[in-house]
């Protein structure tokens, strides 16, 4: 994958309505996430997912997001609802997140000291790495920045970027990481599990802004 030479991918994640997914699709983005994840104020059931996405446009990615669930529980919703690809956040090993049939992402949260190359190749099976902010006891959606110079260069148009991004800052973000995607969730809310319109194309135009 060469960075640079094509365009910064979005996905809007923690959506819990059909009409947020329909105002994140409007806006350009590429993917939506939906939270299997109870302790999350953003966590949708399987019912609620199904109806979520039984009407999204063709070419948008839906993304189950997990963290340490059962293999039943992934089951139930893989056959509930439509879903493309699964983000696994919690402790998950290889073999684990490869064994349900869809491609995978591999959330890893980021901090002094952590081998995000070993990490790639310990994940060699993901679709991508999302680098996010590491919070003791935090999976994710902690809504904090980290260091973006934590991360490899030769890594940035690899990686899925995460981890407090807003309207405001995903440019500079953008700039500096030059990474495939980025992922946002509270940076787009006007409360937790709701989104902004307004915010979801603010945030939109920062990343185009910056990719050009």
């Amino acid at each position: 994958m060469v960075a640079g030479l094509m365009r910064t991918r979005v996905k809007i994640c923690g959506i819990t309505s059909r009409q947020d997914a329909l105002d994140a699709v409007r806006f350009g983005a590429d993917a939506i996430g939906l939270v299997f994840y109870p302790p999350s104020p953003r966590c949708v059931t399987p019912e609620q997912a199904a109806a979520i996405v039984e009407r999204l446009p063709p070419f948008v990615a839906v993304v189950g997001l997990f963290v340490n669930a059962s293999r039943e529980e992934i089951a139930e919703v893989l056959a509930a609802a439509r879903i493309d690809l699964l983000q696994f956040h919690g402790s998950e090993c290889p073999d684990y997140c490869a064994g349900h049939g869809r491609p995978y992402i591999k959330a890893v949260r980021v901090q002094q000291g952590l081998d995000l190359l070993a990490e790639r190749e310990r994940y060699a099976g993901a679709s991508a790495l999302l680098l996010d902010t590491y919070q003791p006891g935090v999976p994710g959606g902690t809504g904090q920045a980290f260091d973006w110079s934590l991360i490899p260069p030769v890594l940035g148009g690899e990686v899925i970027l995460a981890g407090g991004l807003t309207p405001d800052n995903v440019g500079e973000a953008v700039r500096r990481v030059r990474p495939y995607a980025v992922d946002v969730s509270g940076g787009v809310e006007r409360e937790k599990g709701r989104k902004d319109a307004a915010k979801i194309r603010a945030f939109m135009r920062g990343v185009a802004s910056a990719s050009t």
